[in-house]
């Protein structure tokens, strides 16, 4: 029984150690961070922020197929 608190206890002791070497950021930088990305990315889900998509870069476009027989 004491075997395995003991043995609770270090992994607990482990996963708080690895939780306090763990990189951490304030939130304005993070926040700072994400705002950069979105206004870089083009989303091509909000058109009304970027405007319309090109079908040849639209990459949620159904495929274009080239009619429906294949000539072989």
């Amino acid at each position: 029984m004491a075997d395995l608190k003991l043995r609770r206890l270090t992994e607990l002791n482990n996963r708080l150690r690895e939780d306090l070497d763990r990189e951490r950021i304030p939130v304005s930088q993070a926040s700072r961070g994400i705002i950069a990305y979105c206004n870089s990315t083009r989303d091509y889900m909000v058109p009304s922020v970027w405007g319309p998509v090109p079908k040849g870069e639209d990459p949620y476009a159904p495929p274009q197929t080239g009619g429906c027989c294949v000539v072989m």
